[in-house]
């Protein structure tokens, strides 16, 4: 099937392009201190059925940059082929500025006004906010919206505010906001539940879908961004179906159980099933 031939190809890219194993044979995405993440994330690998890279371990940054790349790839494909699930034209980004976007272009202003003024910058905060990957939805014409139909015209007083009316806004309507955590190792990896938070609370118009990506082996450090509700739609793990083979061959009840919680919990997906959610 097409859509399980792309998750295939995006997990030999991972493997050739970033998942790598050292000289004494632990993967890159695992913590070498834990023995169950170094088992967890070796038994993905055997999984997948594609050789991890030889390598010394890529940079925190350099890992993660290039997980977003692959990542936005593999959404962006998938997400083709469920067009008539979902219709309208979309545009993928990585690290577009969220100011470019319908719902949060008066940031900008306040942004530059706070710059300037430290006194109410400290009252206020900072509405930086730096999405890894996202994607919006292109506003259309009058024509495209009368294709099917006489719906509208210059004349009426119809719909003079929507912005996804182009005549009414050319900014692109943002539809998704996509983390990517190649491991979850620190406090900063909660900087993705803030960034969610901020994008609820300062949006003008529709939330956009807000969820996580990661390749952590270990459950339970997956469950510190997973479990809750509010700030984040979801966790989505590069090769959940793996994972759950890999965790059941560790038999350690804990651990099986913390993975089977967040998923029948509905706070963790598969890679697989995020173009689809982007779809509703």
């Amino acid at each position: 099937m097409i859509l399980e031939k792309i998750r295939k190809n995006y997990h030999k890219e991972v493997c050739s392009k970033l998942l790598t194993i050292d000289a004494t044979e632990i993967p890159n995405n695992a913590d070498k201190h834990s023995n169950i993440s170094v088992k967890l994330a070796k038994g993905i690998i055997a999984e997948i059925g594609f050789k991890a890279t030889k390598s010394k371990k890529a940079a925190g940054q350099t890992a993660g940059k290039s997980f977003e790349d692959l990542t936005s790839i593999y959404v962006e494909k998938a997400f083709t082929y469920l067009r008539n699930l979902r219709g309208g034209k979309f545009g993928f980004f990585i690290s577009k500025s969220i100011y470019d976007f319908e719902q949060y272009e008066h940031l900008s202003l306040l942004t530059q006004t706070l710059k300037k003024n430290r006194a109410l910058k400290a009252a206020l905060g900072d509405y930086l906010i730096s999405p890894d990957i996202v994607i919006g939805r292109y506003p259309v014409d009058d024509k495209e919206i009368n294709s099917k139909a006489k719906l509208i015209n210059d004349k009426t007083h119809i719909a003079t505010l929507t912005p996804l009316r182009l005549k009414n806004s050319s900014k692109l309507v943002l539809h998704a906001s996509i983390s990517c955590k190649w491991t979850i190792r620190s406090d900063r990896s909660q900087n993705s539940r803030t960034e969610g938070l901020n994008l609820i609370r300062n949006r003008k118009g529709k939330t956009p879908h807000i969820v996580i990506v990661t390749a952590e082996p270990y459950p339970q450090r997956i469950a510190s961004l997973a479990l809750g509700t509010g700030d984040i739609d979801c966790v989505y793990h590069f090769a959940l179906r793996e994972l759950m083979a890999a965790t059941r061959k560790l038999n350690n009840e804990s651990v099986l159980d913390s993975l089977e919680t967040m998923v029948e919990g509905k706070r963790l997906r598969d890679i697989s099933d995020l173009p689809f959610d982007l779809a509703i």
